[in-house]
């Protein structure tokens, strides 16, 4: 006869008890082990194999424990469990708390049955987490299966750090340096986006035309968008080709209507309505033409669209006093402001003539290349631009200029030279076109069958001998004054990063930094060390990580041999975007001006931004003041989109064009200076201010429209702090990180694991631990690693290094251990030490009468409305419950006291004869609670219920078929009796 489990039900198979759960069918079970996680789910055919009913086994009163016990076997449960049983699922497996206001974007998702989402927060406001959060809660409720990411290659390796250490999400990386060693592993036929779950892909290598179909073909079902921006042109331009074949692809990919879809960029508004358009129109095509000028047409973008400045954001920590344990949450705090100072610097006088020579020579190249034809005028110009930018850049970048090839020299024709020159001189704003242009761009034009243009190739020769010999501080006055600003900033104790536009500029700054900034003792101060390094283009994005790690653990080392360490890092605009510093720097320098003040925000984004420690941000701008290009960049460009941001409190994308207006101005009035005379100059100059006053205007009113958008998508009407109780009840259920941290010392310690203390955390000698424990260990941090005695690093962090593990509830090394734990209290004739056991008997001065506590193990049936219909789910929960006098007439405590006991210490020893009979009479007495365990029980569905229906009430979800109930009877897993110390005078 077949028999019939309904969910939640225990069975017995294969030598262990498992909960069936609801996908199962009459012909097969569909099973997950008793305290385990998902991963560890199984199908079992009960006409080939034999599934028997289970209950499970009261304690026994022969295996009692010590005090710990009870700790330690409640804490090996709460951090065994990976499905929680409240509203939100996924948080019982990922390591980081989020904040009430990142919670926005997620209740924002779970009102939509098929989730199309942009996120439009300011820079490090935390759309990573935001985004993570969503696919981590469809991936835990079913509603996806697969996620696949699309970003830039610069960025795909720290979105695979932060899915793995912060959301337990395995992404393998698809991007054109590993698509080779991933297609071998392939069966015939065989799509990698089919192998692979999860996948973090490059979008320009998944954009061409060779690889686009088969990602389309086998997309997953949750496609999260990054710089998402970038993948979309104005219609009435005909924009890059690289953003066109983007855009391409998102249209394809949104094209299923069934396919979830979340886009990412700080700046969705780039001042182009019909790019903003094509964007918001890839979540919904309604929203490509409705009238958003209209109460309907807001309305309707609000329900896909949200958009927060710090000023939001700040609004919402205010109102999380008491709900979030800020020792959980991956950031803190805002800087509450940014100090900026500007700098000014003269020329030495033999860098003041070689620079007039150079403008002379530049301005002659162009007069006489106009002569020969509109291509060869252009490629002059965009020679003319990379001269005088590097020039004023450092002498070794002037000095690589004027020997290098010109890109646009290999034009063929006028639009070619454009398209070949302006990426390498101009600084754009997209962020995936800043890969590989921070090489000093080529001045030389000249082609041995244009005989015109050879006859200045000795002179520049000749201008770039000059350059090399102006190097060092003591002729090139920029680099002197850079000194001088770090001595300062080092000696108010600030750890500074300076941003170069050249790959030659940083390595020269860098070495000449190097041993020049350490810090003298003096009486009452200390002195220090300053560690200095170079990050630039020539290091894969995985190098400049490491580079900067190198330098970080480098000024920790001086710090700990009692010297003052210091960190300055040099970098060019590789690290303006998609790196984090805000943990090792809190100033910026800007050593070269950016020629779109964009590219600024960017640069300081990455300190100024949550979780940095400072205050206050320091920014210090360096200019030449008698160059002829830095006084015009800062007084047209920079300050004014400073003063704006500061007036509207936001910060505004600058396009590319509008930045070139300006600076082709600049370049035209320096080239035509030494031609002009006194009153065409003036002219010139009126020209010039036109035009900027002109640039302002535009970016004026497109920072009022994105100042209107901001506040109107801010979506203030979700009030994410009353989720946040739910939130802050569920990781109270779970445990904090204290409470990880030792369970794992005490666990491995009671094992026989050697530990020895570090600076972030300790390390572990596992080879006296119990073989079954190594065994378990083996796969996660290698069995050689293992057996050796190697010590292995447990660290205070959630990112940490393949063979290492981290001290949170979701390493998968603390889940094995929690597992073994478990195992060893529930298996009485497992080998070796079983540090936490089922029942004890503890002599304490924390009670004044005999109180018992009870550890048990609920399971609920959850029915949860989805895109699909209703869905079923089994969670499980642990909790404590306690009662004062014998178990025949108990007195119950409340959820506080029971949770109280835990921290009880055995005051004195208990007679083992003693302890056995007091634990005996408890246990064959513990059926008169049964009914206390089942109506508390009721009392948790039914609070379970009640969280689920605020959250979807919250998020506008629908409520109908919600429903929560208790598998009864509750598993007793621990009985612990706490009796008053007999040297109180205690009977």
């Amino acid at each position: 006869m077949t028999v019939t489990y309904t969910p939640g039900t225990l069975v017995t198979a294969r030598g262990r008890e498992w909960v069936v759960l609801p996908e199962s069918e009459p012909d097969m079970l569909v099973l997950r082990p008793l305290g385990g996680s998902d991963d560890d789910v199984a199908a079992l055919f009960p006409a080939f194999e034999k599934v028997e009913p289970a209950s499970f086994s009261p304690p026994s009163p022969d295996d009692l424990g010590n005090d710990r016990a009870a700790r330690l076997l409640r804490s090996a449960l709460r951090i065994g469990f990976r499905s929680g049983c409240g509203p939100f699922r996924s948080l019982a497996g990922i390591a980081v708390q989020p904040r009430a206001y990142q919670l926005v974007p997620l209740l924002m998702a779970l009102r939509q049955a098929t989730v199309r989402l942009l996120i439009g927060d300011d820079v490090g406001i935390g759309k990573t987490i935001e985004a993570g959060l969503i696919a981590a809660e469809l991936l835990e409720q079913g509603d996806a299966n697969r996620l696949a990411v699309l970003c830039s290659p610069a960025l795909a390796e720290q979105w695979q750090e932060e899915l793995r250490t912060k959301f337990n999400i395995d992404a393998e990386l698809v991007l054109a340096s590993t698509v080779s060693r991933l297609e071998r592993d392939l069966d015939f036929g065989q799509s990698l986006f089919d192998r692979h779950k999860h996948v973090i892909v490059s979008t320009d290598f998944i954009k061409s035309t060779r690889h686009r179909d088969d990602f389309v073909r086998h997309c997953p079902d949750l496609v999260i968008v990054d710089e998402a921006h970038t993948c979309v042109t104005a219609d009435e331009e005909a924009g890059s080709r690289q953003n066109q074949l983007r855009y391409e692809l998102l249209q394809r990919i949104a094209a299923d209507t069934n396919r979830h879809l979340v886009l990412l960029t700080a700046t969705p508004h780039s001042g182009k309505e019909s790019a903003f358009r094509n964007l918001i129109g890839l979540l919904n095509p309604e929203l490509a033409t409705v009238d958003l000028s209209t109460d309907e047409g807001r309305k309707l973008l609000a329900r896909y669209f949200v958009q927060r400045k710090r000023a939001d954001v700040r609004s919402y920590l205010g109102r999380e006093d008491g709900l979030v344990d800020d020792t959980l949450v991956e950031h803190t705090t805002f800087p509450t402001d940014q100090l900026f100072k500007d700098e000014t610097y003269r020329l030495s006088a033999e860098y003041r003539a070689l620079l007039e020579d150079a403008i002379a020579y530049a301005s002659e190249r162009v007069e006489k290349a106009g002569q020969h034809g509109r291509r060869e005028a252009r490629i002059a110009w965009w020679s003319a631009i990379a001269l005088l930018r590097s020039l004023v850049s450092s002498p070794r970048a002037a000095a690589k200029t004027l020997t290098t090839r010109s890109a646009a020299a290999a034009a063929k024709t006028e639009r070619e030279a454009d398209e070949l020159g302006f990426p390498v001189v101009r600084d754009s704003a997209d962020t995936d076109a800043l890969e590989g242009l921070d090489a000093a761009p080529g001045a030389d034009t000249a082609e041995e069958e244009q005989q015109t243009l050879v006859t200045g190739d000795r002179r520049l020769l000749e201008l770039a001998e000059r350059a090399r010999a102006l190097e060092g501080p003591q002729k090139d006055t920029k680099l002197k004054l850079l000194i001088k600003q770090l001595k300062e900033l080092l000696d108010e104790g600030y750890n500074p990063i300076v941003f170069c536009r050249y790959i030659d500029t940083a390595e020269y700054v860098a070495e000449y930094l190097d041993g020049k900034l350490n810090g003298r003792a003096t009486a009452g101060r200390p002195g220090w060390k300053t560690v200095v390094r170079s990050v630039t283009g020539t290091l894969s994005p995985q190098q400049r990580v490491q580079r900067i790690e190198e330098l970080a653990a480098e000024a920790a080392k001086e710090a700990k041999n009692g010297t003052g360490a210091r960190r300055v890092l040099v970098a060019t605009d590789c690290l303006s975007e998609g790196v984090n510093l805000q943990h090792y720097f809190d100033a910026v320098v800007h050593y070269d001006l950016a020629w779109n003040p964009t590219r600024h925000d960017q640069r300081e984004g990455r300190v100024d931004r949550y979780g940095q420690k400072r205050d206050r941000v320091k920014v210090i701008t360096l200019y030449g003041s008698d160059n002829g290009i830095d006084g015009k960049v800062l007084e047209v460009l920079i300050r004014k989109h400073r003063q704006i941001r500061k007036d509207l409190g936001i910060s505004v994308s600058v396009l590319d064009e509008t930045s070139a207006k300006v600076t082709d101005a600049i370049v035209e009035w320096l080239l035509l200076r030494s031609r002009r005379g006194e009153q065409e100059i003036l002219f010139d100059l009126e020209e010039l201010h036109a035009k900027a006053a002109e640039v302002e205007a535009e970016w004026q009113s497109a920072a009022e429209r994105e100042k209107a958008s901001r506040s109107r998508f801010a979506q203030r009407t979700i009030r994410p702090d009353e989720v946040a109780r739910e939130v802050a009840a569920i990781w109270d259920a779970l445990g904090g990180p204290g409470e990880v941290r030792d369970f794992v010392e005490e666990s491995l310690r009671a094992l026989g694991g050697l530990l020895r203390p570090t600076d972030d955390g300790f390390t572990v000698d596992f080879s006296a631990t119990p073989v079954g424990l190594r065994n378990a260990l083996a796969p996660l941090l290698g069995a050689e690693a293992v057996e050796s005695g190697r010590p292995i690093p447990f660290r205070d962090t959630a990112a940490v290094a393949r063979g290492e593990a981290a001290l949170v509830r979701t390493d998968p090394v603390v889940s094995a251990l929690a597992s073994y734990i478990l195992d060893s209290a529930l298996d009485t004739h497992m080998p070796g030490p079983r540090p936490a056991r089922r029942c004890g008997v503890v002599r304490t001065d924390a009670v004044t009468r005999m109180t018992t506590l009870i550890l048990a193990r609920y399971r609920f049936h959850l029915n949860l409305p989805s895109r699909s219909g209703t869905r079923q789910l089994v969670a499980e929960d642990a909790r404590l419950l306690a009662f004062t006098g014998s178990p025949a007439s108990p007195e119950w405590l409340d959820h506080e006291s029971a949770i109280a006991l835990l921290d009880a210490e055995a005051a004195e020893n208990t007679n083992p004869l003693f302890a056995e009979r007091t634990i005996t009479r408890v246990l064959s007495g513990l059926a008169n609670a049964t009914d206390h365990l089942n109506a508390y029980g009721e009392q948790l569905a039914a609070t379970l219920a009640d969280a689920h229906r605020r959250v979807r009430t919250a998020s506008g979800e629908i409520i109908r078929g919600l429903k929560v109930t208790v598998q009864k009877p509750a598993d007793v897993l621990g009985v612990y009796v706490y009796l008053p110390a007999v040297s109180a005078g205690a009977v």
